[in-house]
């Protein structure tokens, strides 16, 4: 992945299953795979804080009198 505009979440993970797909094969030589792990790994990071910051967005709610609550979604154990 060359540096180019920021990657929508949808663009990086299609680009990151690409890459783990190339990778699964198996026929990619040594030097290529490490390449392409590095990049994989940084597309995973860039998915990873999209999902952060909608979580955030999601956790902010907007009441009708403008008042946000920050609510905290902790599953059941």
């Amino acid at each position: 992945m060359t540096e180019k505009t920021e990657l929508s979440f949808e663009e990086a993970m299609a680009e990151l299953e690409e890459v783990v797909e190339k990778l699964e094969q198996g026929d990619v030589p040594l030097e290529k795979a490490i390449s392409m792990f590095q990049e994989g790994m940084a597309l995973s990071k860039q998915c990873h804080e999209k999902l952060e910051q909608v979580e955030k967005q999601m956790d902010q709610i907007l009441h009708v009198d403008g008042e946000i609550e920050l609510l905290d979604f902790q599953e059941d154990e």
